[in-house]
């Protein structure tokens, strides 16, 4: 494949990793969870669950993080398309308006 030709079903794939944020975000407060349960079962210690969800939670927040910095590359590769440059000088052009009138 050539660089600029991609895979026929990259858009599905990329749509499909958008939704699964919420998903990801569930499962991983439930393997949390899980690991709770499994130190507390090992130790006997009640607070290990609570370790657990902390973890857990820690790690939803990580998955968050990571589809923040997807979307925002995205979008800083947008903002330098040639095609959405003019919209930059409209915009310098209206502070300009502001003090004629």
């Amino acid at each position: 494949m050539s660089k600029k030709e991609e895979p026929k079903f990259k858009k599905i794939v990329d749509a499909a990793d958008g939704l699964s944020l919420g998903i990801s975000m569930v499962v991983a407060v439930l393997i949390g969870v899980g690991i709770g349960l499994g130190l507390k079962k090992l130790t006997g210690a009640g607070w290990t669950l609570w370790l657990g969800v902390v973890i857990g939670i820690g790690a939803a927040v990580n998955n968050v993080y990571i589809a923040y910095r997807k979307q925002k590359a995205s979008l800083d590769e947008l903002a330098r398309d040639p095609r959405y440059r003019h919209q930059r000088e409209i915009d310098a052009d209206d502070e300009d308006d502001d003090e004629r009138y």
